[in-house]
């Protein structure tokens, strides 16, 4: 290891005089931001900075993403690098000079700062060509915001040949010190899928309620139960988040709907917490409108699933980090 951290001290250097065109870059990348699977401008402005150098660029044909392949002149095994590109649909309220100029679409994730990151990467990577072994894979990827852009890239074979040994990809943390990396073995971020209910009852009038089936307090019933299933039927050390974000029904102040609509995110560490989950609250929303007469249409859309950590890579990452710049850049 201490020969890995030797050779690698003098990048340190390396990656500072470049930083004045990486911070460029993720400027000029925030102020036009992209959304979903098609992220032409912002690939355009990492083609260009990466220009001249001795890349091979692949691209498929369901996104805008593309990946950059470096070869050393040695024998070696491949690795992954990865940063994500689009942004998200929302305003920016701010006065910087580098503010979204594009409506509504703002690079509030850090994706902006990842191309960049990576970007540069290939830059101090390539002038390092004659000392590598192996192969470099930079994947710029757009898609990340529930897209699937990674899964897409990867059925249009842009891992293919070489495919990849390892894979390494970092995200910042606003809320974490500055100068500070870290990972952890094992589940690290919880998978992500939709979910949503309707519930059916019998519309009316407002002052005759027992002449229609309301399924507004139903909804509101089905909410409470769903947190008290969560806490007392789903093991605290494989926990589970559900959140109801979103409750809509009706038209007006003194009509009873027909049916209301539930909207929410459910978020787990591991596969078997994730099936318990969605199994529950089908069980539970459905039992509920059952007791009071009304029908539940339970529907849970799959997202991405649980991001677990390589023991060998962390390891790897937190004994390198530690060796360049002390025990206390590197937080668990």
């Amino acid at each position: 290891m201490n020969d890995v951290v030797d050779a690698t001290r003098g990048w340190i250097d390396a990656a500072q005089s470049v930083q004045t065109d990486t911070v460029a870059l993720r400027r000029a990348i925030h102020a036009e931001p992209e959304l979903g699977l098609q992220t032409p401008k912002t690939m355009a402005k990492v083609r260009e900075a990466l220009a001249g150098l001795p890349l091979e660029w692949k691209t498929g044909k369901s996104t805008t993403g593309a990946v950059a392949v470096l070869r050393s002149a040695k024998p070696g095994r491949t690795v992954l690098l990865r940063g994500d590109m689009d942004a998200l649909p929302m305003p920016e309220d701010t006065d910087l000079p580098f503010k979204s100029t594009v409506s509504g679409t703002m690079h509030a994730c850090g994706h902006d700062t990842h191309t960049a990151m990576l970007a540069s990467a290939a830059r101090l990577l390539c002038a390092k060509r004659d000392s590598l072994a192996g192969t470099v894979l930079f994947m710029f990827q757009p898609g990340e915001e529930g897209w699937f852009g990674a899964k897409l890239m990867m059925e249009d074979g842009l891992l293919d040949n070489p495919k990849p040994d390892a894979a390494f990809a970092i995200h910042i943390m606003p809320n974490a010190p500055a100068g500070v990396l870290g990972s952890k073995a094992g589940p690290l971020l919880a998978s992500s899928d939709k979910l949503s209910i309707r519930i059916l009852g019998q519309g009316g009038h407002a002052s005759m309620p027992h002449h229609a089936v309301d399924p507004v307090p139903v909804a509101c019933e089905i909410v409470n139960a769903i947190q008290v299933f969560i806490t007392r039927r789903i093991d605290i050390f494989d926990p589970a988040v559900v959140t109801i974000a979103k409750i809509e029904s009706g038209s007006t102040n003194n009509v009873i709907p027909e049916y209301a609509d539930l909207l929410g995110t459910i978020r787990t560490l591991s596969e078997e917490s994730r099936e318990a989950v969605h199994t529950g609250i089908a069980r539970v929303a459905e039992h509920i409108a059952r007791a009071h007469e009304c029908e539940a249409q339970v529907k849970v859309d799959l997202g991405f699933p649980v991001t677990i950590c390589d023991a060998r890579a962390v390891d790897f990452a937190q004994q390198t980090v530690e060796g360049l710049f002390g025990k206390e850049s590197w937080m668990t």
